[in-house]
């Protein structure tokens, strides 16, 4: 869910055409938090669970884990902004 969330508010932040120093540092924030939950909690505990699996596998599981639901998320306000249009 919080991958979700993270794409929904980056692709708000993209569109609005906003860029001011709060909201920039807002989003850098959020992703640079999400990289580092990413890579503690997920990449490092299933490396640590697994350590048979390969490097395509781990890329695989972020992939599904990681970047699916933060583009749905982005998808899902860029659908949004359609329906409002």
């Amino acid at each position: 869910m919080l991958l979700l969330f993270s794409g929904f508010f980056t692709m708000d932040f993209l569109l609005s055409g906003a860029y001011s120093w709060p909201r920039t540092s807002r989003i850098l924030a959020l992703t640079l938090t999400l990289a580092i939950l990413i890579y503690e909690f997920i990449y490092k505990e299933q490396r640590l669970r697994h350590p048979e699996h390969s490097l395509e596998h781990r890329v695989k599981m972020l992939l599904y884990s990681c970047v699916i639901p933060y583009v749905i998320g982005a998808c899902a306000l860029i659908a949004l902004a359609r329906l409002a249009a």
